[in-house]
């Protein structure tokens, strides 16, 4: 059981992964709907592999407590110990595509408020951000 739930955790790694990476892609051409579009479908994906993971926890757990005097290295067959390398491998693989990607999201983010302030200058009023009473859409310069 131990050895599925391994192997569908991982798959799930390489669907977020993949979603990511397409992300990425589409931040790179500007094209921001399929993102939101594909919003529903991470979700999904991150709720599936959170029950996989704590399915992996109990099945762990479970093996460690039906023989307490082993370590668990000695629990695991071969087969185990690879999936699980391969598990942390998917892992560390996705964290890094997503800092990337949080890169990537914050940069754009960034630009975009500061265009939106160049082109209507804000200040706050108490703890709301109004545009200020000089700013206006269209400047005309001579």
């Amino acid at each position: 059981m131990l050895s599925f739930q391994l192997q569908s955790a991982i798959k799930e790694l390489d669907t977020l992964i993949a979603l990511s990476l397409e992300d990425i892609e589409n931040i790179k051409r500007a094209e921001h709907n399929p993102q939101f579009e594909r919003l529903s479908i991470k979700e999904e994906r991150i709720k599936s592999f959170e029950n996989k993971k704590a399915m992996i926890d109990y099945e762990i757990a479970k093996l460690i407590s039906s023989n307490p005097s082993k370590p668990l290295s000695e629990l695991l067959d071969n087969e185990q110990h690879q999936q699980l390398e391969m598990f942390k491998e998917r892992l560390g693989e996705l964290r890094l595509v997503n800092q990337q990607y949080a890169k990537m999201v914050l940069s754009v983010g960034a630009f975009y408020n500061t265009l939106l302030e160049r082109i209507m200058p804000t200040q706050m009023q108490g703890y709301q951000r109004v545009a200020s009473p000089n700013s206006s859409f269209l400047e005309i310069r001579a």
